[in-house]
């Protein structure tokens, strides 16, 4: 069994504080650069990625969670812990730092794919104002493990993340916080953990993998698992639990088959991996023969005149284009070319085949003066973005109030419910049927052994709904109205005709599973009243104390079995 999850969306707005001095220190670093050049670096440091990991931003994020850990009810515990999923080891890395000067010091940890070695910073250069991303990296890690001992057969960064993982399963008093980036995110099971904050673009499968690290049971006080998103990724996550959730991986005729899925992943990946490579190849065979260095030249670059050089210039950014396509489609199958379809001889053609389109890359750049060593400017841009970009405080867009969808339905009424649930969703028509069907479809199924008889009435009613939804026979008013009462069936475990007697849950299941019959009802619940001895659940000669008062109104051995399992079920009994 598992716990609910409870999503909630944060926002960050950033700005420049001054596009003038921006401007004056991107000039004056890129005086001596061509053209290309100077597009090349805008290119890369003016990436989304770049500005959302601005040293203010990822302090409002930690100044976010330290205001959790001090407020928020599921981290109150002792025994309460969260993980942050980062972009990258340089933010993860930076995100450490800072949790270091807050009074989780000492209690929170990095665990990452890095580990440091010399090599990393040997041809590193420290820019005008500050080390480099890779330097910051290292002498984070570096620090970090000074105090750190190799265990037998470990490295000493394997035996700081055995030991943090460690805290923070069985000690979570002693670590609070794991900054992850890929690990951990999949196969680690850690109840303790109750929120997960994302700060990373994520998508079906890993993202569903990695919001389940919170909803593992640890204790009566754990109600949900909580996932904070910094990334906008409700609909990301809506889709991941839709396709990826536990009811849909049985393989029933209604749920899609994960093996089905996984392959059509593959399918897709490989598609666009084998696109990219005769794109890639359809360039290069242009290429005259022997098609060695100075044929490559003449055809891309034809003369170190400029004027010359320009006519080709379409050609070459083309062919950059193409290969980082490729660079790109490879990766993302690098680790399952063979569950692809790819034999092992295909397999060592496409990487010489990227090997070399990776060196006529280069090749090409240097002589027509295209390459940019990013790492020269990287400290300065890292400077420029701290300084001048500034990040406000965080504003939630999208939460659950401690909420199932359907406790809120109840509450508040279901179109307030859909808005203070979706936040920027709550537009979309379809995203809101299918999250409300998925909310209320998992209900059905959790709390199914507690009254068979009951969800299964409740199921083919939702199985109602859904149809005429999707065969358009149903506005998306009258809609909304036979899902709200439906959730008001579900939160009050009563059907429009339920008797007044039937006053607790317990003699409601026993009713709905007793083919309605009222007075029998009640006379087995008041006989499992009397029977009952205290503790009785899981010892077999109390339980037979049950089932022989059972037996007095059943009067059928199978049927003391299936109402037996119903009385079990009931937290009143």
């Amino acid at each position: 069994m598992v716990l609910d999850l409870v999503y909630e969306a944060r926002d960050i707005d950033q700005r420049i504080s001054s596009q003038e001095k921006v401007d004056q220190w991107f000039e004056a670093k890129t005086a001596e650069l061509n053209p290309w050049q100077v597009r090349e670096l805008k290119r890369y440091w003016g990436t989304m990625q770049a500005v959302l990991s601005s040293k203010s931003r990822i302090s409002r994020i930690v100044m976010d969670i330290i205001y959790d850990f001090s407020t928020q009810y599921d981290l109150a515990s002792e025994r309460a812990t969260a993980m942050l999923v980062a972009s990258s080891i340089y933010e993860a890395c930076r995100y450490f730092e800072l949790f270091n000067q807050t009074e989780l010091k000492g209690r929170c940890a990095i665990i990452t794919s890095y580990d440091p070695k010399a090599r990393d910073i040997t041809k590193e250069e420290t820019g005008a104002n500050t080390e480099t991303d890779k330097q910051f990296i290292y002498n984070t890690y570096t620090k970090l493990l000074e105090t750190v001992q190799p265990r037998p057969g470990q490295s000493r960064t394997e035996a700081y993340e055995a030991e943090a993982k460690r805290l923070f399963v069985k000690e979570p008093a002693r670590m609070k916080l794991l900054i992850v980036v890929d690990k951990l995110l999949t196969g680690f099971d850690a109840p303790t953990c109750r929120v997960l904050y994302i700060d990373k673009s994520m998508q079906d499968h890993g993202l569903f993998q990695a919001i389940c690290r919170t909803n593992r049971l640890d204790g009566e006080d754990k109600k949900y698992g909580r996932i904070v998103d910094y990334k906008d990724l409700f609909k990301k996550v809506q889709n991941a639990i839709a396709v990826y959730s536990d009811e849909d991986l049985d393989h029933t005729a209604d749920g899609p088959d994960p093996n089905v899925l996984l392959q059509d992943r593959l399918k897709k990946a490989k598609q666009r991996l084998d696109l990219a490579l005769e794109q890639e190849h359809l360039l290069a065979e242009s290429v005259p023969p022997p098609q060695d260095e100075p044929a490559i030249l003449r055809h891309f670059i034809a003369s170190d005149q400029p004027d010359v050089q320009r006519e080709k210039e379409p050609l070459r950014v083309a062919y950059y284009k193409t290969v980082a396509e490729l660079m790109r489609a490879y990766a993302a199958i690098a680790n399952e070319l063979s569950q692809a379809g790819y034999s092992a001889k295909e397999v060592q053609a496409l990487i010489e085949q990227r090997d070399r389109a990776l060196d006529w890359r280069q090749l090409i750049r240097l002589a027509a003066s295209e390459n940019l060593d990013l790492k020269d400017y990287e400290a300065d841009m890292r400077f420029l973005i701290d300084a001048y970009i500034v990040a406000e405080e965080s504003r939630r867009i999208s939460a659950f109030d401690d909420l199932p969808l359907l406790q809120l339905i109840e509450k508040l009424g279901i179109q307030a419910a859909i808005e203070q649930s979706l936040g920027k969703g709550a537009n979309n028509k379809e995203a809101v049927a299918e999250t409300i069907e998925n909310n209320v479809g998992r209900t059905i199924r959790n709390e199914k052994a507690n009254d068979p008889a009951f969800y299964d009435r409740m199921s083919q009613v939702l199985e109602e709904i859904i149809r005429l939804r999707k065969n358009n026979a149903i506005t998306y008013e009258k809609y909304l109205q036979r899902v709200a009462e439906l959730a008001r069936r579900l939160t009050q475990k009563t059907d429009d005709t339920t008797p007044k007697e039937l006053n607790t849950d317990g003699k409601r299941a026993l009713c709905s599973n007793l083919n309605g019959d009222l007075q029998r009802a009640l006379r087995v619940d008041g006989a499992v009243r009397r029977a009952r001895p205290d503790g009785w659940r899981g010892v077999q000669a109390k339980e037979n104390l049950i089932k022989a008062a059972l037996f007095t109104e059943l009067q059928d051995h199978a049927e003391v079995e299936r109402i037996f399992s119903v009385v079990s079920a009931q937290s009143e009994y």
